[in-house]
């Protein structure tokens, strides 16, 4: 039998190293089930999605986004010409700080009129970098949220990831982590570029279950990793049997 040159070993590395967010991704699915598509997926929309509850449920940002849609409306000029009362009454599903949150949701209004022409999907197909920057001109919108944006509304097909989706990543061994969250960030989504698939659908699947994961099961505080399906590719893992 002819040797196996060390080109071809590296080759066979690399594929099973391409492979293994596959893997994750389809042991996850297996645990937690297909998630179900996002309910918004309108960009101007998402950003007022992301602002109308604070710190509260999936469950009660869903109620809370239904209610501003079905009492006052969900583009710029709707939000704009709602009294006060009925963006109020809205705000205070939303948690605490109802008054500033009003005042947030016309604040989104007028950016996107003023910056955008109450056009933002328009505004969302220059390159990656300018749309990027026009979603951070809206309040509490960073560059992780942005990049969500940018996903769900099927303008950019780049993996936007949130603190749980992050962390998971971050325990299985992508990245390193940093005192500064943008830049622990940056080097998880570096490190697992390279096995991303340039498919809107297959991006918005793993947003969802790597979020679900990090809610559920590979909590900040306290993980389940005894109830992890991905236990045996996690180095945060081996590293706690290990001590």
């Amino acid at each position: 039998m002819k040797p196996v040159g060390r080109p071809a070993i590296l080759l066979v590395r690399l594929a099973i190293a391409v492979d293994m967010l596959q893997k994750v991704l389809t042991k996850l699915e297996a645990q937690h089930g297909s998630p179900d598509p996002p309910t918004v997926s309108d960009p101007f929309e998402l950003v007022l999605f992301e602002n109308v509850v604070y710190l509260l449920s999936d469950e009660k940002r869903e109620a809370a986004f239904r209610a501003l849609k079905e009492n006052v409306g969900t583009s710029p000029v709707e939000i704009l010409s709602a009294s006060h009362d009925k963006l109020f009454k809205i705000a205070k599903l939303g948690g605490m700080l109802p008054e500033a949150r009003v005042e947030r949701f016309r604040n989104i209004a007028q950016i996107a009129l003023q910056e955008f022409e109450g056009d933002l999907a328009s505004a969302l197909k220059a390159p990656l970098p300018k749309a990027k920057k026009a979603l951070m001109k809206f309040p509490s919108i960073g560059e992780p949220g942005a990049e969500k944006i940018l996903l769900f509304s099927r303008s950019h097909p780049v993996l936007g990831l949130d603190s749980n989706g992050m962390r998971v990543l971050l325990r299985i061994g992508y990245g390193e982590e940093s005192k500064s969250y943008s830049t622990t960030y940056h080097s998880v989504r570096d490190a697992v570029r390279g096995e991303l698939r340039p498919d809107y659908d297959w991006l918005i699947r793993a947003h969802q279950l790597l979020r679900r994961h990090g809610q559920e099961v590979c909590r900040r505080a306290e993980p389940l990793c005894r109830a992890c399906s991905v236990k045996a590719n996690c180095q945060y893992y081996k590293q706690k049997q290990d001590e």
